[in-house]
């Protein structure tokens, strides 16, 4: 995949592409399509019987994002009005119209700063963010998938089954936010999960166990909900302040510094929050760069304790991942 900004470089990208489709998979067959950006990455939840039947369950906003991959999706979307909204659904009923459809499916779209919304791909199959979806409809998306399978009608009231509230899922990976977002590896040693009121947890695995390299990275989604947007994502960072992984690198001070970042919090964000927000951060001021330097030292003395102790947990604040972000760079 190669990004042309300028009509010059078409002929050169075209070329390369070309000889690297065919090295890698013996077809020098290539596309062009528009590039959408700043863009949303939004995507619309559907569910389909064997006897034409279709709901439409609303849409996830999956724009947080590293490498093209989903780092944080949240229902509804904070960038869709109730006009994006039915385009959406619209789009979505004529894309599943077009196959025998009769599964869990999600659709997904580019959404550009004018309401435009523009097809990537369509998933049938349930996505790792489906429980977003089943927190804010109450539907077992799971159950239903089995359900269809076996010949069952979806009943009426599912076909216009009402959204509550909002829903928020960050994705806990054994991954290193302050290098790169490179996977890490080793032995789980303390494990604690958050708990209470409008939070759930969807864990594959428990303290001591062993991550190797050959699988993804993926931990767990902890999600949460509540009345409204505001309120989940203080759910969310109080789940965060609650959650502890020792024994390797993960990004919960990612998500720790996510959830009090003003552009996440306002919901005026893209797929670019990443890059240009946490890579990229503001210069610090010198007070700021003081409270690095601590940070730096809290760092050192860190890296010197076993790797049993917690190295990710309660955070305390976005500034101190910022902190400890920068000092880790520097």
């Amino acid at each position: 995949m190669r990004r042309v900004d300028d009509a010059g470089q078409l002929s050169e990208a075209m070329a390369a592409a070309r000889r690297e489709a065919a090295s890698a998979f013996g077809d020098s067959t290539i596309y062009v399509e528009r590039l959408v950006a700043p863009a949303r990455h939004v995507e619309v939840q559907l569910l389909g019987d064997r006897h034409g039947a279709l709901a439409v369950l609303g849409e996830r906003d999956c724009s947080v994002q590293r490498r093209h991959q989903k780092l944080v999706e949240e229902s509804p979307s904070p960038a869709v009005d109730d006009h994006i909204r039915e385009a959406l659904f619209d789009s979505a009923r004529r894309v599943a119209a077009t196959v025998d459809f009769h599964n869990a499916a999600t659709v997904e779209f580019l959404l550009d700063t004018a309401g435009n919304h523009f097809f990537l791909e369509m998933n049938t199959r349930l996505q790792v963010e489906h429980g977003v979806t089943e927190l804010v409809t109450g539907i077992d998306l799971v159950a239903w998938q089995i359900r269809v399978a076996a010949g069952e009608r979806l009943p009426p009231e599912m076909l216009a089954a009402p959204r509550r509230g909002h829903a928020i899922e960050g994705r806990l990976y054994a991954e290193d936010p302050y290098g790169g977002f490179r996977p890490t590896a080793g032995r789980v040693g303390a494990w604690r999960m958050p708990a209470g009121p409008g939070t759930r947890v969807d864990a594959g695995i428990e303290a001591d166990t062993d991550l190797r390299p050959e699988y993804d990275p993926l931990l767990t989604k902890l999600m949460v909900h509540a009345a409204d947007r505001p309120a989940a994502v203080d759910r969310l960072r109080r789940a965060l302040d609650e959650t502890l992984i020792g024994g390797v690198q993960t990004d919960a001070g990612f998500l720790r510094w996510l959830v009090d970042d003003e552009a996440f919090i306002a919901g005026d964000y893209n797929t670019s929050l990443v890059a240009e927000r946490w890579m990229n951060g503001p210069a610090l001021s010198a007070e700021e760069r003081a409270l690095v330097g601590l940070a730096a030292l809290d760092a050192r003395r860190g890296a010197a304790t076993s790797t049993t102790e917690p190295q990710t947990g309660p955070t305390g604040s976005a500034w101190g991942e910022r902190a400890r972000r920068e000092a880790l760079r520097g």
